[in-house]
């Protein structure tokens, strides 16, 4: 049964608002919200995708797990302390308790396929990122390397893609070489996971952070709001993907008259219900589970 979207929460506690997620400050750790809002070209959309949230957390979860990576998860059950403020249940499924960290100011991007902001830089550049790349590549063709290209984490608009360089200078060679080594592996173990699913992985940014002195893995991971993911048995280079992920609400956007600078407009039914059959359809594909 489909639920009605959750697009917002009001629970009493300090509360950070993003695009995707509610986070509360409980003291001595963080609760996360995963709501039903979609985002596309920096703006929330009006409406939202019902279970979306859950299919977040659920995936989130699920890779937490099976990567082997320090992260900030402690629990998905609703705190006792919030309980009395969620008597309908709705935070279940879509919240989890964790560890407060020291967020290190960079998205860390992985491309394992010419796709996006990459291709569009390649077009013109025949890099990605600084980055030399072959001559005639196409459109959503492998890369014969995934590369990490990290972005400076907007609070509000978009991430600004960065060289290497610039994230070292800022942050650090030890740390960035870090980062890097730590982001590539979590990637090349989600495709290798994926992979056997039926699933390519084409690209996935990661948010990491310090707690206790230690590089740990926050945020989610390798979710379809963080990832490209395609069917393997559909993928052809030379034009546009079919996708498990938002890409779909893009296209439909852009084929839309909004100018992308105004409020957006609702999203109709039918996109709604097949964005949400695509989330869910790659949550089933990557776990084994049924939704």
């Amino acid at each position: 049964m489909t639920t009605a979207p959750l697009l917002s929460t009001q629970l009493p506690f300090p509360r950070r608002q993003g695009k995707v997620r509610d986070v509360y400050d409980l003291g001595d750790k963080l609760f996360i919200v995963s709501t039903d809002r979609i985002s596309a070209f920096d703006w929330v959309m009006p409406n939202g995708i019902p279970d979306k949230g859950r299919v977040l957390t659920r995936l989130s979860l699920y890779w937490f797990h099976m990567l082997g990576v320090e992260n900030h998860f402690i629990g998905s059950d609703v705190p006792d302390e919030v309980k009395p403020y969620d008597p309908n249940g709705l935070l279940v499924g879509r919240c989890m308790v964790v560890r407060k960290a020291d967020v290190i100011p960079f998205e860390c991007v992985v491309r394992g396929y010419l796709e996006g902001s990459g291709w569009r830089d390649y077009q013109s550049t025949g890099q990605v990122c600084g980055i030399d790349l072959p001559r005639d590549l196409k459109q959503c063709d492998k890369l014969p390397q995934p590369l990490f290209t990290p972005a400076t984490k907007a609070e509000s608009g978009h991430d600004e893609n960065v060289s290497y360089e610039t994230m070292s200078d800022s942050i650090g060679v030890e740390l960035a070489n870090e980062l890097k080594a730590k982001t590539l592996a979590v990637y090349h173990r989600g495709v290798e996971l994926a992979t056997p699913k039926g699933i390519i992985i084409a690209d996935t940014k990661l948010e990491w952070g310090w707690y206790d002195g230690r590089v740990i893995l926050i945020d989610e991971v390798l979710t379809p709001d963080s990832s490209r993911f395609w069917p393997a048995d559909r993928w052809q280079p030379g034009r546009t993907q079919e996708s498990f992920d938002k890409q779909f609400v893009r296209e439909y956007l852009m084929s839309t008259t909004w100018d992308r600078n105004s409020p957006p407009p609702e999203l109709p039914e039918q996109i709604v219900t097949q964005t949400r059959d695509r989330y869910i359809e790659a949550f089933e594909r990557v776990t084994g589970e049924r939704w």
